[in-house]
């Protein structure tokens, strides 16, 4: 899961500025169309932050505020998921929390796996229910 701690250091250095450094995903399979779907789907505005740009620009990643929120489409399944381990479920997405980064979660859909990091700052389950709609247009 070191892709997902890269992203939460990330978000936690990025300041000021235009744009929001994120490493962006490569999803494979139906994944691809899954997460190129989404893109357009994802709201202008999350839990009161503005969507902005990031750098490298992709289709596979939107940020909002000042790197408070980030989404990666196309992930690896994480790590530290076991097959036992329970999901919780947000208007029809499951969706799996870190047990060792609280800030990251990660939604579990047959198509693609869309990671998702929130700062302290926002309500996490406010913000997974606002993602949980467009997630499950796209990838259902």
């Amino acid at each position: 899961m070191k892709q997902g701690v890269a992203v939460l250091a990330l978000l936690l250095l990025a300041g000021c500025g235009s744009a929001v450094q994120v490493e962006p995903p490569v999803p494979e399979g139906d994944a691809v169309a899954a997460c190129t779907r989404l893109s357009p789907l994802l709201p202008a505005k999350l839990d009161g932050a503005e969507r902005t740009t990031s750098t490298p620009e992709s289709p596979y990643v939107a940020v909002w505020g000042s790197a408070e929120i980030a989404l990666r489409c196309g992930v690896p399944r994480p790590a530290r998921m076991a097959a036992t381990d329970q999901l919780a479920e947000l208007d029809g997405v499951g969706w799996f929390a870190d047990p060792t980064v609280p800030t990251l979660f990660t939604a579990v859909t047959s198509t693609a796996y869309v990671e998702v990091t929130i700062a302290r700052t926002h309500e996490a389950t406010g913000v997974l229910m606002e993602l949980s709609g467009p997630v499950k247009k796209a990838t259902g």
